[in-house]
């Protein structure tokens, strides 16, 4: 039996390098405007595309472009010409809804995977798709029977896409739930004429914050990276090496619920009541990440980092994170650090503080400090 393919999300380089260190098997990501997080986060630019090949292919990890928006007559030149320059750069295939982008994509030889706004929700949708593409993205909306259905009568059946192999299924195995079916929301253009399904939500169903200190004026973010990537590639290594326990899932739900979400719900998938509302709009999760400075330099030969404090306070004992481009997600404790040259329990706004480093930081990187919520003893 193929051996399930773990994909995360990448919407910069901090995430994709992030994705990268904690066992990803690939990552999709938008570039520009033409995929449906194109609000969502700092997107990658047409240029960034060999970047992203290249550290992607030295762990091995496949790379698959999301171009999955509503495309109009006027987009179709930069879809050509982002089709070509993924092709050129190597990228693994391009996840689409739109019939131009698929029908360009295979005139190029470029691998195509459906996207789930297709909504496919049954085998005859799966044998058309499959004379186009050799992955479908069923619709988010079925449960695990109905996939399991779907898997069975592939097999049965043999459907096999373009490359000649049995066609290839993904499902969502994490993630908010959209208000739509399968991601086909019109919410953001209703309310700020503004549409998801091109590139364009304004997130409004989701309701995030960001809580400003009045005294400094900084803003602290109340999200945190998400150890998802993870905690899902443990539970599929363990479902293979057969170490799979309830205990090792109760630990794994507890490390997810440290990330940002709104209470965990898997009513689709097990058939569970639907309708269902989170009690709560902002987060649940246990841990926070607080900025509290930046990087300014790395001392190789030490392995020492320096960093400047420009919000709130940090002791030893607490846990770090860095974050950046190349750095990706880097989460330690602090055991000792140096505050202005000189040994130091606590710093504040303004310090700058030494602390050993087994990997380097730049100075674009963000230093964070987590800290619990009070979901954490609730």
């Amino acid at each position: 039996m193929q051996k399930i393919e773990l994909m995360a999300p990448a919407g910069n380089f901090e995430s994709l390098q992030a994705a990268l260190d904690n066992g990803c098997d690939s990552v999709y990501f938008g570039v520009e405007q033409l995929n449906m997080r194109a609000r969502a986060s700092i997107n990658f630019t047409l240029d960034d595309l060999p970047e992203i090949a290249e550290r992607c292919g030295k762990k091995n990890v496949r790379t698959y472009l999301t171009l999955n928006t509503i495309i109009y007559d006027h987009d179709l030149k930069i879809v050509n010409l982002l089709l070509q320059r993924a092709k050129e750069a190597g990228i693994t295939a391009v996840i689409a809804m739109d019939q131009a982008v698929i029908a360009m994509a295979r005139a190029i030889g470029m691998e195509v995977h459906i996207s789930t706004q297709i909504n496919i929700t049954n085998i005859e949708t799966v044998k058309f798709y499959a004379m186009f593409a050799d992955t479908l993205v069923l619709s988010r909306e079925l449960s695990l029977r109905q996939v399991k259905k779907i898997t069975e009568l592939i097999e049965e059946e043999q459907i096999k896409g373009p490359a000649g192999n049995l066609v290839e299924i993904e499902i969502f195995g994490h993630g908010a739930l959209c208000m739509a079916v399968s991601g086909k929301c019109y919410m953001s253009l209703h309310s700020h004429n503004s549409s998801a399904n091109r590139g364009a939500c304004k997130q409004n169903c989701r309701k995030k914050y960001t809580v400003i200190d009045q005294e400094s004026g900084t803003e602290m973010e109340l999200d945190n990276e998400a150890k998802v990537t993870k905690c899902y590639r443990e539970a599929i290594d363990s479902l293979y090496e057969k170490t799979y326990t309830k205990e090792k899932v109760e630990n794994w739900m507890e490390e997810l619920k440290t990330v940002y979400n709104r209470g965990f719900w898997s009513g689709y998938y097990l058939g569970q009541k639907l309708g269902e509302w989170s009690d709560n709009p902002g987060s649940n999760a246990t841990q926070k990440k607080v900025y509290i400075g930046k990087g300014m330099h790395y001392f190789p030969k030490a392995k020492i980092g320096e960093f400047k404090l420009e919000a709130f306070d940090v002791a030893v004992g607490e846990t770090l994170l860095i974050t950046g481009p190349t750095t990706g997600a880097q989460e330690m404790e602090l055991s000792e650090m140096f505050v202005n040259d000189v040994k130091g329990e606590k710093a504040v706004r303004g310090d700058s503080i030494t602390i050993r480093l087994p990997f380097r930081i730049r100075p674009s990187d963000k230093l964070y400090k987590i800290v619990k919520t009070e979901y954490a003893t609730s």
